[in-house]
């Protein structure tokens, strides 16, 4: 795993609890954060499986 890959799926852990957070305590600017966090996660994440696979690729 690249440094990309664990960063993304850290935001994207992060905004989901964020979300649960929020859903916990009725509070929906936690809940609205946490999901807005979300895909720029699985987007990260996504980058660098990308980025991994064009490596191998080129090996």
């Amino acid at each position: 795993m690249n440094k990309n890959q664990v960063k993304g799926r850290a935001n994207e852990a992060k905004g989901k609890l964020k979300e649960a957070a929020g859903k916990v305590n009725d509070d929906g600017s936690t809940k609205y954060k946490g999901k807005a966090e979300q895909p720029g996660g699985r987007a990260e994440a996504r980058y660098g499986d990308l980025k991994s696979d064009a490596k191998r690729a080129l090996k």
